[in-house]
């Protein structure tokens, strides 16, 4: 499944991501919010089970967004977003949508610092678990080949620890 995902380290404010969405759909569904002089874009996380869905007495809400048609600009979608990811513009509600008619999102395109980035998190589970396989069974690392300079290192080693001992 592919998922925008946010690195707030990286975002320094400039609010191109705001911009690009609400130019692209009337209002952002990405809002950036700054605390103690750090950034952070806030943006509909599409939970598996989504209060906003449930709650919805509409059934405006859905996985691709908000169906407008639906809407009734009730505001309980905003109340119970555990994310404040959901908005109320013009008595409509509105969430990122991860532009689905795009190739890349409007937020993602406009980020120069690469703080948004849209990633499938199926396989970027799979790389983390891969290298994390790969440190606590030793596969990723090289194995010493047993050439000369190792023998003689080992060999050195060796010798010192006797001396030590005598």
């Amino acid at each position: 499944m592919e998922k925008i995902i946010i690195q707030s380290d990286l975002c320094d404010g400039c609010l191109d991501c705001q911009e690009a969405c609400a130019r692209l759909h009337g209002t952002s569904g990405i809002l950036v919010r700054e605390v103690e002089g750090s950034f952070y874009p806030i943006i509909c996380q599409h939970c598996e089970d989504a209060p906003c869905q449930l709650i919805c007495p509409t059934e405006a809400m859905g996985e691709e967004g908000v169906d407008q048609e639906k809407c009734i600009g009730c505001g309980l979608c905003m109340m119970v977003c555990p994310f404040g990811a959901a908005t109320i513009h013009e008595r409509k509600s509105h969430k990122c949508n991860q532009c689905p008619d795009l190739d890349t999102p409007a937020c993602v395109k406009a980020c120069s610092k690469r703080a948004i980035a849209k990633v499938d998190t199926d396989k970027l589970q799979a790389e983390k678990q891969r290298k994390h396989i790969e440190k606590i069974t030793g596969l990723g690392k090289k194995k010493k080949s047993s050439d000369l300079i190792n023998v003689m290192t080992a060999n050195t080693r060796a010798k010192k620890a006797l001396d030590k001992e005598a």
